[in-house]
């Protein structure tokens, strides 16, 4: 395990000014380069020396990176909005109320603060195993600490665990993925954009990452359609503490009723797998059904099949269920502790 010393390794750091400078930084200096958002993730892993740079690229000087604006009648944000300009945005409340809710529920005030929302959908694992420097699947070895007869393992995975029972912690990931959200990225190649569906990926694909990001590309804004603007949304966080902790699970769904009876609906769990975890077959049994509790009783019951809990995390199957049931039900967002 790793010796935890508080203090970072040397490493050289770039301020560019524009997107084009940052790529052309991360270009020239491939898996040796470190991009800095806002930089809490970030720091953890430096002053644990974990992760050990040859090259940070702070992004905070690129104005271009920052801000909410129309795009074809929904959104467009910036990867370096803070957390709390997106929870504030009037246009982000009027159009996308869950997707503020989702980014109020991550972490303390100060935090949202400094966090952005670029960094909150592309943050690396909080597996304590993995960030404790042990010598698992996702850094390279050939075990998985978590996933052992005497791991401590109460936060981690029951869905799509390939070798690694790690879970994506990311809020606003969720409220995302609901709202059919388009990530932008770029690299000397261009730009090329994904659906946020497609952004996160799981141990089957890499497990050395939980998002496509390569090295040399950059995550430059996120684009939300108006598809899904001022549908019935609902947004929950189960955490042990009221602030400043990561979710157990956390749910996202978008939906549209009409005549009592759900037309569409889009619906994501967080925290029960590497990457935001869509209940597609959900969806599709629940269309066309009326919004009552034995449509809310199918979906949930739907959605725990397959599940696999761990050792000390059989209450995430229970709580999946019921959080599904609830976001079936729809009323007003909750978050409970």
């Amino acid at each position: 395990m790793a010796v935890i010393r508080d203090v970072m390794p040397a490493f050289e750091l770039f301020q560019p000014g524009s997107i084009d400078d940052a790529v052309s930084l991360l270009t020239q200096n491939g898996s040796d380069a470190w991009v800095l958002a806002g930089g809490l993730d970030s720091f953890d892993w430096m002053k644990d020396r974990i992760k050990r740079p040859k090259v940070v690229v702070d992004l905070s000087q690129i104005k271009e990176l920052t801000g909410v604006r129309d795009w074809n009648g929904g959104l467009e944000i910036g990867a370096m909005t803070t957390l709390t300009n997106v929870v504030r945005h009037p246009d982000v409340i009027a159009k996308f109320k869950i997707l503020s809710q989702a980014a109020e529920a991550a972490a303390s005030p100060q935090i949202r603060n400094q966090g952005t929302i670029g960094g909150n959908v592309s943050q690396d694992t909080r597996c304590w195993y993995y960030r404790s420097g042990f010598d698992c699947y996702r850094a390279g070895g050939i075990t998985c600490f978590a996933d052992t007869p005497t791991a401590i393992n109460r936060e981690h995975a029951i869905l799509g665990a390939d070798r690694c029972v790690a879970v994506s912690p990311s809020d606003s990931a969720p409220a995302f993925v609901a709202l059919d959200a388009k990530m932008v990225i770029r690299s000397a190649r261009g730009e090329r954009v994904v659906d946020a569906e497609n952004y996160f990926i799981g141990p089957a694909y890499d497990i050395t990452r939980m998002t496509i990001l390569q090295p040399g590309e950059l995550l430059t804004a996120i684009r939300i359609p108006a598809t899904w603007a001022n549908t019935e949304f609902y947004f929950e966080k189960v955490r042990d503490r009221p602030v400043w902790d990561f979710p157990l699970i956390n749910v996202a769904s978008a939906k549209v009723v009409t005549g009592g009876k759900i037309d569409r609906i889009r619906l994501v769990l967080n925290g029960v797998a590497a990457h935001p975890w869509r209940l597609s077959q959900v969806e599709e049994a629940v269309t066309g059904k009326p919004v009552n509790e034995e449509t809310a009783e199918m979906a949930g019951k739907m959605a725990i099949e397959g599940a696999v809990p761990l050792r000390y995390n059989g209450y995430k199957v229970l709580l999946m269920r019921n959080l599904v049931k609830r976001a079936i039900r729809g009323g007003d967002s909750k978050e409970a502790a």
